[in-house]
């Protein structure tokens, strides 16, 4: 046995033995013991300078004035040209700096996004950061036969009872369609009801079309209690691709979020446009077209409702040159969503972006690496909203309910990243050194310090695997995959419908209720 052994057994059994420091690692913790929690500052990463920021700002304006975006919605145009905007002979819309600036100022910040728990409020304020989910996979992956089928109702309810039990993803923003359903209003709807009966923690979702949102709302109104609650406390946003890149308006999308405005629910200004395809190549030029299309959507918003709750939605994607495919898990796509998070700063608007998808088909080491690199680069940019932070294979097309887990440990180990160094008088104390290097016994395994800040300095894995070649081979030799689907069932077995019965009963009579 090693003298370093030798000393951990000492000090197991002066500290009451290993199953006494394993149970105390595995205690559940308060809030204020949590090494990590929702909403840790970033920030500390910046791949842009303060002149290449001001520079893409410029750009960004220019863009606005001299190209413009076209086919606004003829009620968007009114709104818009009402504030300032100028609409073109050529039938688009150009946007003066004045305007810009002038909106850019009524636009809303410190916003909150409600769950319909408090405790899982987001305070989407400076450079806090949530990791969630998002994107609209249509197959779901069976990691134990490498297979894909087309998703549920059913596999979106159980995303989303998984996500109101991982800890490190703050809210569920829908991550697939339910293709099981051919009616897209009842697809619509059977949507709302799987998140909401599923997590009460902050839900968002699109709609397919802009005659569904009063429908729709109708049942969010059933789920807060009533119309006034649910403006005292919307628990549920609209993810809406206002725009189709490049520069111009999606008239549909936009009709829909005038609804969604004017029903009180925030919106997501989503630019997603898609590097050497529908955005430049540049990186830099793809974060220009990124921020002036959002920046379009901040005047549209704020020339309807003044101040209304909407996230800064930068998403640019990136292309494989090679093919034209997207490539979400690259590093391209790790420092694009970092200098956005960068440009939300500039603006001080909350934003959020896109992180953590994985090219690859199953949850491998490929899949690790890249959910990992794209984002702890977003979360230590203090980007508000991680969006498709776990659980994306495929560039979206795949979601799988394994790596939901997996990725739960991964958003654990990152927000550890966020979180960074506590330099403070008391961690700096030589006290303990002192003693344990002139009077102790030369190791600082069991010192109370080192016993009390296992549980507030270090985060410990719940799937991932520490242990010692000798007791993984004692243990069976447990495979990763195997504790994720294990722990997946777990949790599936023991959630429950998250929405009261009486109201579960009144949404299955009023709509056509699939799960």
């Amino acid at each position: 046995m090693s003298p370093v052994s030798q000393q951990t057994g000492r000090s197991g059994r002066r500290s009451g033995g290993r199953a006494a420091r394993v149970a105390l690692r595995a205690a559940p913790l308060s809030d204020e013991m949590r090494p990590v929690r929702p909403g840790l500052s970033g920030g500390q990463y910046k791949p842009l300078t303060d002149t290449e920021v001001l520079r893409i700002h410029e750009a960004a304006l220019s863009a606005l004035e001299r190209i413009g975006l076209s086919q606004a919605p003829p009620s968007g145009v009114a709104a818009m040209t009402a504030a300032g905007a100028v609409l073109g002979e050529d039938g688009r819309l150009r946007f003066p700096r004045a305007l810009v600036e002038d909106m850019l100022a009524k636009a809303s910040r410190g916003i909150t996004l409600h769950g319909r728990d408090p405790q899982h409020d987001l305070e989407l304020t400076g450079t806090r950061t949530h990791f969630g989910t998002a994107g609209a996979a249509v197959h779901l992956v069976d990691p134990a036969t490498g297979t894909y089928r087309e998703t549920t109702a059913a596999d979106l309810y159980d995303a989303a009872r998984l996500v109101q039990h991982l800890d490190n993803l703050h809210f569920l923003q829908r991550p697939m369609v339910c293709r099981d359903i051919a009616d897209n209003f009842a697809m619509d709807v059977n949507t709302i009801y799987a998140c909401c009966a599923g997590t009460t923690k902050h839900v968002g979702t699109s709609f397919s079309d802009p005659s569904h949102v009063a429908g729709c709302m109708e049942m969010i109104h059933m789920i807060a209690g009533s119309e006034e609650a649910w403006r005292a406390r919307p628990f549920l946003s609209n993810s809406n691709c206002f725009v189709v890149p490049p520069m111009k308006f999606a008239e549909e999308s936009c009709i829909t979020m005038e609804h969604c405005i004017r029903a009180g629910m925030p919106v997501l200004l989503l630019s997603a446009g898609q590097a050497g395809a529908t955005a430049p190549a540049p990186i830099a030029t793809a974060i220009v077209q990124a921020v002036a299309e959002c920046l379009a959507g901040v005047v549209y918003v704020n020339s309807i409702a003044p101040g209304h709750p909407a996230i800064f939605g930068t998403w640019p994607f990136v292309s494989d040159l090679r093919t034209g495919a997207m490539s979400g898990g690259s590093a391209e796509q790790a420092l694009l969503t970092a200098g956005c998070a960068q440009m939300h700063r500039f603006y001080g608007l909350p934003g959020g972006a896109a992180a953590g998808i994985s090219d690859s088909k199953l949850p491998d080491m490929q899949a690790g690496w890249e959910q990992g690199i794209t984002n702890v680069l977003a979360g230590l940019s203090g980007l508000n909203m991680v969006y498709e932070a776990a659980g994306m294979h495929a560039s979206l097309l795949g979601f799988c309910l394994e790596s939901l887990v997996l990725g739960n440990d991964v958003l654990g180990q990152v927000q550890r990243c966020v979180r960074g160094i506590d330099v403070t008088e008391d961690s700096l104390s030589l006290e303990v050194m002192a003693s344990v290097c002139l009077d102790g016994p030369g190791h600082y395994l069991g010192s109370d310090q080192t016993l009390r800040l296992m549980q507030t300095e270090y985060i410990y894995p719940e799937v991932g695997n520490r242990m010692s070649p000798k007791e993984w081979e004692e243990a069976q030799k447990p495979l990763l995959l195997d504790t994720a689907t294990a722990r997946k069932e777990a949790i599936l077995a023991r959630a429950v419908n998250m929405l009261p019965p009486d109201v579960d009963r009144a949404l299955r009579q009023r709509f056509d209720i699939v799960i």
